[in-house]
């Protein structure tokens, strides 16, 4: 059995020593570790991977974990199990690039995860989940019917015991309440214009200004729009020789990067939140 271990805590003295004594006397062996303190806040943050060679009881590990570490030092903690595929619904509008992307990852084994659905307030990329064999529910969105829509979303969320969502370029914003049901788990992409080019062309904008550089930001969903904690990051250099569709072309190729990048890092346990920031183990 292997485990992946996330802990946050006040720093301390001999916090590293008592995690790793405690898994060895368990029979655990420590294949991985890497912490990272926050000079600024006192925040000791670690994430451990820890190999089992006989059956051990999660369950009792988990109490015991709590009895004598997490509740002496104040942690907030997680312990997952290697090799559980965790569930992963798409939202998409009408932009396919995001889409495409995660979906080949997928299908040549790249990205271990499960995708029992893909969401859209449109029928216009339904054609790809066909070619995947991944089922697409339409589910259309207008001001007046915005929350009888969510809750549909919701109950096939529900239905799916979905873990967490991607918004692989969905031009909808998420509310407060289904923000609640996925706190840290919802991922969304854009362009890293933000907030200077705003709105419906911002690589128009930014042509127009002359800008060197275009880029995108990958970050968690929370209910100030587009200001959460930040998974990934990119840029890359452009100059006045470059076209209108150049500065589109360069960036979704960057968005598709940099999305995948960061639901990699998220299915792979490597992400902290804390305080609006992420901390990202590599």
């Amino acid at each position: 059995m292997k485990l992946t271990i996330l802990i946050h805590c006040a720093d301390g003295v001999g916090i590293i020593s008592a995690v790793t004594n405690f898994l060895h006397v368990k029979g655990g062996n420590i294949i991985y570790l890497d912490q990272h303190v926050d000079l600024e806040t006192g925040v000791f943050f670690m994430r451990l991977e820890s190999e089992f060679q006989t059956d051990i009881s999660l369950k009792n590990l988990k109490k015991g974990f709590q009895n004598d570490l997490a509740s002496p030092y104040q942690m907030k903690w997680s312990m997952h199990m290697a090799g559980i595929r965790l569930k992963m619904a798409l939202f998409v509008s009408k932009y396919n690039h995001c889409l495409y992307d995660l979906l080949s990852r997928y299908n040549s084994g790249e990205l271990n995860v499960e995708i029992p659905f893909i969401i859209s307030n449109h029928k216009d990329l339904e054609y790809i989940a066909d070619q995947f064999a991944i089922p697409f529910h339409c589910i259309a969105v207008t001001k007046t019917t915005k929350d009888k829509a969510e809750k549909e979303q919701l109950k096939l969320l529900k239905e799916k015991a979905v873990d967490f969502i991607v918004l692989a370029r969905y031009m909808q914003i998420i509310s407060p309440d289904l923000i609640s049901v996925y706190p840290n788990k919802i991922i969304n992409i854009h362009h890293s214009f933000l907030p200077a080019f705003a709105g419906a062309r911002p690589y128009h904008a930014a042509y127009e200004r002359g800008v060197k550089i275009i880029g995108a930001t990958s970050h968690y969903v929370t209910e100030e729009l587009d200001a959460g904690p930040i998974i990934d990051q990119d840029v890359t250099t452009v100059s006045h020789s470059h076209s209108i569709q150049d500065f589109i072309t360069k960036g979704r190729d960057l968005e598709k990067i940099v999305l995948s990048r960061a639901v990699k890092l998220h299915l792979e346990r490597k992400t902290m939140v804390y305080n609006n920031k992420t901390v990202i183990f590599t």
